[in-house]
């Protein structure tokens, strides 16, 4: 059976020192299924657009700012992440390291706030987030490419190949995570 998912953008916005990200803090619709959770910025793709221009566009509608500097950080492949595990999606990952204008205090879907990195996993998420960030805010920069099934709103596992700067796949070191600026 082909494996037709919604494609999305999910964009962290880093400070000029790279000591903290901008998040939403998703708590202004009740009935939104990531109610309560923070998450990075982004959203599905529109049919016409490639991925960084959907990037883009979520950036501006939901912070207010226009991407300078962005970097894809990997992929992600959520079967059976959706509403009641009917939907699957695949997210483009991508951190931003500048932009231009100034950042909204809030959008349709809740308060945008700047989050030490440092605290971020211990921050309302989703689940499966915790396996991802560290790959994300980890320099040198590997770019990974995931899958993490979801059922009944849980990962069940997370599997991912990184690949180094050259393109060659680096080793996955399995290791708990955790986030620091730099690391």
């Amino acid at each position: 059976m082909p494996y037709t998912p919604i494609l999305a953008t999910l964009g962290y916005v880093l400070s000029p020192d790279r000591s903290r990200v901008l998040l939403i803090e998703r708590n202004a619709r009740p009935d939104d299924a990531h109610y309560g959770k923070y998450n990075g910025l982004g959203g599905k793709l529109h049919r016409d657009e490639d991925v960084v221009a959907g990037l883009r566009r979520e950036l501006r509608e939901e912070a207010g700012i226009d991407c300078e500097q962005v970097q894809l950080a990997g992929t992600v492949s959520w079967p059976g992440f959706g509403a009641l595990g009917a939907e699957d999606w695949f997210g483009f990952i991508f951190v931003i390291e500048r932009f231009s204008g100034v950042v909204r205090a809030a959008c349709a879907e809740g308060e945008l706030r700047w989050v030490p990195l440092e605290g971020v996993l211990a921050l309302p998420l989703w689940e499966g987030d915790r396996h991802f960030l560290p790959l994300v805010f980890a320099r040198p920069l590997r770019v990974f490419h995931g899958v993490m099934p979801y059922r009944d709103g849980r990962p069940l596992s997370w599997t991912c190949s990184l690949l180094d700067a050259g393109g060659a796949e680096a080793p996955v070191v399995p290791r708990a995570p955790r986030l620091s600026p730099g690391e």
